[in-house]
């Protein structure tokens, strides 16, 4: 299998990726990159862990910075490992990309722990939606993302950051869409907080088309 954000038409990132033992290729498909350029570039690209420059008072005196308070953005930096307790994930990351057919390229099949964030987007903690995928499975064992169907709102997860700092979210709903009829807009679609989108396979496993019917999508906000 394979985590897959997907539709079959340019809206979301989607793997397909048989279940262990069915044999057959390991694709993620992917979000179209003039969606996620819309969605996901508008205004969250400062340099990765740039200084913020202090304001300035009466006086010409330098205020101190406020201090973080929960579930403000953070500057954007690349996440480094993600954790979810309660499924028991510890995870590296590895970048993605839009690929020459214009689509979300899929974290490597070889590794089944291992997530991908879609690099030229948001960064888990800084402003908007962050995309996170990964596999559900792969042609000899589960992935990553086998039990994210466990996750249910209120439950908690972070992401670790280049920058030293943790990014901790909480999940506010999952749902299972048909990569048919996939939601581009609602999933990807710029968020006015910091964002996170989990997503993987789910769905029963079509062996004509060599793909899973559906994406599972966890959507989360820092906290």
């Amino acid at each position: 299998m394979a985590a897959d954000p997907s539709s079959p038409t340019p809206s979301g990132p989607a793997a397909d990726a048989p279940r262990a033992g069915r044999g057959g290729r390991l694709t993620l498909w992917g979000v179209a990159a003039v969606f996620l350029a819309v969605s996901l570039f508008g205004g969250h690209h400062t340099p990765q862990d740039a200084p913020q420059a202090p304001r300035a008072s009466g006086g010409g005196t330098a205020a101190p910075a406020d201090p973080q308070q929960p579930g403000d953005p953070l500057p954007r930096s690349e996440p480094t490992r993600l954790h979810i307790p309660k499924i028991s994930v510890d995870a590296p990351f590895t970048s993605l990309a839009i690929g020459a057919s214009g689509q979300l390229q899929p974290p490597p099949a070889g590794d089944t722990n291992l997530v991908g964030w879609y690099a030229d987007g948001v960064a888990p903690g800084e402003k908007g939606t962050a995309i996170i995928a990964g596999h559900v499975d792969t042609v000899t064992s589960p992935a990553v993302f086998a039990n994210l169907d466990d996750l249910e709102p209120g439950d908690r997860f972070s992401v670790e950051r280049a920058d030293g700092r943790t990014a901790d979210f909480v999940v506010d709903d999952t749902e299972t869409f048909a990569k048919d009829d996939f939601p581009s807009t609602r999933v990807y679609a710029d968020a006015s907080r910091p964002e996170v989108r989990l997503i993987t396979c789910a769905g029963d496993y079509d062996h004509t088309v060599r793909d899973y019917t559906d994406n599972l999508v966890v959507f989360a906000h820092l906290v």
